[in-house]
């Protein structure tokens, strides 16, 4: 039992570095979206984790991955943007885990996957207007965060089409990015997570 367990925290001690890792390799996607919103992959390995372990897996992962970030990166945002990133992470990851946790079957991985989007880009979205823009509006006029979207997109006016035609897009597109990529190469690793 001691065995399963130790071997149950190292898969999500290693997935958790890696997801901590990849957080470092982030981009923006030009004249698409607003240059503030950065596309990276480190979802992937917590939500690996939440198909080989279950949904408290791939959570955990999330919260490790982000308080690793929080100390070594630091924040210029006092840790809004790690916590921002945790809660849409878990958003997205937990009910993935659940769906496939019940029948792991690849109709369940792709129900999970678009059920954990849809949770995710909500929860974004409500993150974005009670937490992320309030926080950052004391830093900076909300003109100059609007006016970063308006540049991509002309129909961002406010705080809301902010929300609606800049930070949703985004998600949107980078669920479906991530979930390509997990579901490409969930096969080739889960016997490595399995054993």
């Amino acid at each position: 039992m001691a065995s399963n367990k130790t071997k149950y925290l190292m898969r999500i001690a290693v997935l958790s570095a890696i997801a901590f890792i990849l957080m470092y390799i982030d981009f923006p996607i030009p004249m698409l979206f607003p240059a503030f919103l950065k596309f990276d992959v480190s979802d992937i390995p917590a939500i690996l984790g939440a198909f080989s372990m279950g949904p408290a897996a791939g959570a955990l992962i999330e919260v490790i991955k982000n308080i690793l970030h929080f100390i070594v990166k630091g924040s210029e945002t006092g840790g809004v943007g790690q916590l921002a990133n945790l809660l849409t992470g878990c958003a997205w990851i937990i009910p993935i885990g659940f769906i496939y946790k019940k029948n792991k079957t690849k109709k369940n991985a792709v129900i999970g996957l678009v059920v954990g989007a849809i949770s995710m880009i909500i929860a974004a979205g409500f993150i974005n207007f009670y937490i992320n823009l309030p926080f950052y509006e004391s830093m900076m006029p909300m003109e100059a965060i609007v006016g970063m979207g308006s540049v991509v997109n002309p129909a961002i006016k406010d705080y809301i089409t902010l929300i609606l035609y800049g930070i949703t897009p985004f998600n949107i597109v980078k669920t479906l990015l991530i979930s390509i990529l997990t579901m490409a190469m969930y096969k080739k690793v889960s016997p490595i997570l399995h054993k």
